[in-house]
């Protein structure tokens, strides 16, 4: 007697069918997954690392859009460089806060079109920056920026806290935190002789002219200003303690887009190479720069 199959032949096709087609989806999906690149990897192909920097920026980055120069943008050129990359540099303006600037530049790009890069530099390193912006990665300390006086000690000997500059003209930035906590300084004591420029180069300027007696700027600023100008004098500049101001000064840093790890890790490797071989020691020195540990 013919012994029948338990299968029938119509079940045995179809479950040849579902085979077939789960083979083909399952192929095509591999190809997809093949086909997609990381950002890492399309940067690694264009050949180009785009860096977001500040325009006005100096001792930063400053200058017209074509030939913009600086202690960041250096140091733009240099990571490029260690990542086998050529540097492309997108200069911007300052947002209302740097909340939009990391918006802009680096995870969603400016409504106007540009934007964003792949990195952006001067980010300052803070935790609580890092928690309002979970869209992006705050990383790669390069210096620790601090609030300085210049004064010259022909005009004042001595500046130890901001009652030694009662009386005497001061120069502030347009803006600034260091600006805004000076004028209200025990009530205002000083604030009838502060005058307010639009960036703490011409700030420290005015001291080197000799046209104020002393300027509350950032170190950067104070030094970018003696580089530029070759100011010969007796110039120093003072630490001074004051509410409100962050007296150990702040870190700064680098940002990529969320997910971007990749990218983060050869970043800090060549920024840990740049500093490990002096390099970075000597980039800052060009610009007559002192390079404070972050």
């Amino acid at each position: 007697m013919l012994k029948m199959s338990k299968k029938s032949p119509s079940s045995v096709l179809s479950r040849r069918q579902v085979l077939a087609a789960a083979s083909l989806l399952l192929g095509a999906h591999g190809t997809s997954m093949a086909q997609e690149k990381t950002p890492m990897q399309k940067i690694k192909d264009s050949g180009v690392l785009k860096v977001a920097v500040y325009k006005d920026n100096a001792p930063y980055s400053d200058g017209p859009n074509s030939d913009v120069q600086g202690l960041d943008v250096s140091i733009a050129k240099a990571l490029a460089d260690k990542l086998n990359l050529q540097l492309a540099l997108l200069p911007f303006d300052a947002g209302e806060n740097m909340n939009d600037d990391l918006r802009n530049m680096v995870w969603k790009g400016h409504y106007l079109g540009y934007g964003p890069a792949d990195v952006m530099i001067h980010v300052p390193v803070d935790r609580y920056l890092m928690n309002e912006n979970k869209q992006v990665m705050i990383f790669g300390a390069y210096m620790r920026e601090h609030l300085v006086v210049l004064h010259s000690k022909s005009k004042i000997a001595n500046v130890e806290n901001p009652d030694d500059l009662v009386g005497k003209s001061i120069a502030v930035e347009k803006g600034s935190g260091a600006a805004s906590a000076l004028m209200g300084y025990r009530g205002g004591m000083v604030r009838e002789k502060i005058s307010i420029f639009k960036d703490g180069i011409d700030a420290a300027r005015m001291v080197l002219n000799g046209q104020m007696d002393a300027a509350y700027v950032s170190r950067a600023q104070a030094e970018g200003a003696i580089q530029a100008a070759d100011a010969k004098g007796d110039w120093v500049l003072s630490s001074m303690p004051l509410p409100g101001v962050m007296p150990a000064g702040w870190p700064l840093g680098m940002a990529v887009k969320a997910g971007n790890k990749e990218l983060v890790d050869a970043l800090d490797s060549a920024l840990s190479s740049l500093r490990q071989s002096g390099e970075l020691l000597k980039i800052f020195k060009s610009h007559g720069l002192t390079l404070s540990a972050p």
